[in-house]
């Protein structure tokens, strides 16, 4: 690649659906992008595989998604809409019932495989000459100056941007190497994810109980099986991926209280730790952190990537504006604009989910009373259960214009 092809506007680590979602919407900007990542997307796989690591995009992310231009290729990708959710505590048995026809909406949202977003983003990344794709390439070092952040990748080339954004995920490299702390703990909990048959249909419904080591939720996949996020405290965990198929299944139906019917055929089982993280700052003069590498959070009502993905509308709309007044996008007038759209609302998440986690993942009788009462009294509160149900699917005023109801008009 010659050395003049090595100087860019936006230059972006991290190529996964918060990152790739991020170079798109800064396409048709007149901005030179470039990302990097370490491997591409899958392209192709057998026919009925679905992914263990799906995600439940609210209206929101799907707003984004499409005026980014892949919502379409999504749908030929295969995605499941759930149209109600029950919620309920396995200790009381209180619980909550949230129905979008209740909003007068269509669904709550989409199961959608991880890997399908992100191919869908790259697809559009590779029609354009707008971006160049450096993959695969591995950060090696980063210096920031006053003119440029300047990155080194590991096979010896050298880029210059005038913004650098870390998308490189929980584990952030980008946010190690700059200096930016993260706070947080480790959660003694593991999530384990399979994919699931159930004897009777899903009724495009997610389920989610609340057992006293950890949530259990059923997310409804298009094939009519199931996706499951349980997560469980780490010897519970060890233990459930020590058993056998039938031996699993057989904890699965009890810990779902037969809510569902006869579990079938289950697939691979996987686990994941927990961490609650919060970078203590997102930006930087040349440089911000969206994503992942901003925030990471309990996964029992799995806002993650819908967080992420308005972080990326709101860098988006940071970035127009300082084009629009000819200010530099790697300067902190531009980014700060970004952090304070986002870094409030994204602690404000975290903190709930925290709470959540810690009021319904324990046995204490008090507790527990206390939490399905709670859970049935907003049940019959129908104003207030319409609030909760907005504000999950993402249709509140306070958003990034990409992610907001209304056209977004000519820029």
């Amino acid at each position: 690649m010659p050395e003049r092809d090595l100087r860019f506007d936006i230059l972006i680590v991290g190529g996964g659906m918060v990152g790739a979602a991020l170079a798109c919407a800064c396409l048709g900007k007149g901005w030179r992008i470039a990302l990097v990542e370490t491997r591409e997307p899958r392209r192709t796989w057998p026919p009925g595989e679905i992914d263990l690591r799906v995600s439940a995009l609210n209206r929101a992310s799907q707003r984004i998604l499409e005026r980014l231009g892949v919502w379409s290729r999504l749908l030929e990708l295969g995605v499941s809409p759930y149209r109600e959710m029950y919620v309920w505590d396995a200790i009381t048995g209180g619980g909550i019932h949230f129905d979008s026809a209740e909003l007068g909406e269509p669904d709550l949202g989409h199961i959608v495989e991880n890997r399908a977003t992100q191919l869908a983003l790259w697809e559009r990344l590779e029609e354009t000459e707008e971006v160049t794709l450096l993959c695969p390439a591995e950060m090696d070092g980063i210096e920031l100056t006053t003119d440029a952040a300047r990155l080194d990748l590991k096979d010896g080339r050298r880029i210059d941007a005038r913004l650098l954004v870390g998308a490189d995920g929980r584990d952030s490299r980008v946010r190690g190497r700059v200096g930016i702390a993260a706070r947080g703990w480790l959660y003694d909990q593991r999530a384990i994810v399979a994919n699931v048959g159930l004897r009777e249909w899903h009724r495009e419904t997610a389920w989610q109980r609340f057992l006293p080591t950890g949530p259990l939720a059923f997310l409804p996949l298009r094939d009519g099986r199931c996706s499951i996020v349980w997560s469980a405290t780490e010897a519970k965990a060890e233990a459930l991926l020590g058993l056998d198929e039938a031996g699993f299944r057989s904890a699965l139906a009890q810990a779902s209280d037969g809510r569902l019917g006869p579990i079938g055929a289950i697939g691979p089982r996987a686990g994941f730790g927990l961490r609650l993280q919060h970078a203590e700052h997102y930006v930087k003069p040349r440089l911000a952190l969206i994503g992942d590498a901003a925030h990471s959070l309990h996964p029992l009502a799995g806002q993650g990537v819908n967080l992420g993905f308005l972080d990326a509308a709101a860098l988006a709309a940071a970035l127009d504006e300082a084009r629009d007044k000819q200010r530099d996008p790697g300067g902190l007038w531009a980014l700060r604009r970004y952090e304070r759209a986002r870094r409030g609302d994204n602690l404000l998440m975290i903190t709930a989910m925290d709470g959540f986690k810690r009021l319904f993942s324990n046995a204490s009788l008090p507790l527990a009373v206390l939490r399905g009462t709670g859970l049935s009294l907003v049940d019959r509160l129908g104003p207030l259960k319409q609030l909760f149900m907005r504000h999950a699917l993402g249709t509140g005023d306070d958003l990034p214009p990409l992610a907001r109801p209304e056209p977004i008009g000519d820029r």
